[in-house]
């Protein structure tokens, strides 16, 4: 099957089974999923979840949050993973969003990557998420997903993944991509024992007959 054709029926599909998907994160603002993305590297949704209405309710703005340390915000995410590194990176991303940008969060990823500990994959996602950018953010449920459908070859790094998918999916579908990728890959192609049976893009799928992974 040429990739062209792989990309063109899993596009399809999910197009008319999942024309909504959307972040599973809880947020009511861009400086709210700021904050829900940084905490959720290598942190369950679910998790972030639970932690966030609390510490917005203390930190409701980028200058509430820009007058705390790192010692205040630690309480309110010490549940999530690595809180002591999320906590100085918060506290220094809310005063460099106060004193470089008036407290309001960029719309363009190049500027979001300046502010602490916000990387090319959280960028893309407040990108894609709060204001519609055509970017592919790709976390580890997009790496192991796209790599098994074979929509990405030899990628070895995030950034490799999403050049090959930016190059093949229309710009337009990006933000949506995005989603479908990751949620498949939360509930369907799991890192362990995948649900093969389950999957409607088997059709398309390089590596369909896996029972389980390590990834």
């Amino acid at each position: 099957m040429r990739i062209g054709e792989r990309y063109a029926g899993i596009i399809a599909w999910f197009s008319e089974h999942m024309p909504v998907a959307e972040t599973e994160l809880h947020y009511g603002s861009p400086y709210e999923l700021l904050v829900a993305t940084m905490l959720s590297a290598q942190c369950t949704d679910k998790r972030v979840n639970m932690t966030t209405p609390a510490l917005f309710e203390r930190f409701p703005t980028p200058e509430a949050m820009a007058e705390a340390s790192a010692e205040d915000i630690y309480p309110y995410i010490k549940s999530i993973s690595y809180p002591n590194n999320k906590a100085r990176n918060l506290a220094a991303m809310a005063r460099k969003l106060v004193s470089d940008y008036g407290g309001i969060v960029p719309d363009n990823v190049e500027e979001l990557q300046k502010l602490p500990g916000v990387g090319r994959k959280t960028a893309n996602v407040v990108g894609a998420v709060a204001f519609s950018r055509e970017v592919m953010p790709v976390d580890t449920h997009v790496f192991r997903v796209s790599r098994r459908l074979g929509l990405t070859r030899n990628a070895k790094t995030p950034l490799q993944a999403e050049e090959q998918l930016t190059a093949h999916i229309p710009s337009h579908l990006l933000p949506i991509a995005h989603h479908w990728l990751i949620l498949h890959g939360r509930y369907t192609c799991t890192a362990r024992n995948p649900k093969c049976d389950e999957c409607g893009v088997r059709p398309w799928c390089k590596s369909p007959v896996r029972t389980t992974a390590k990834d």
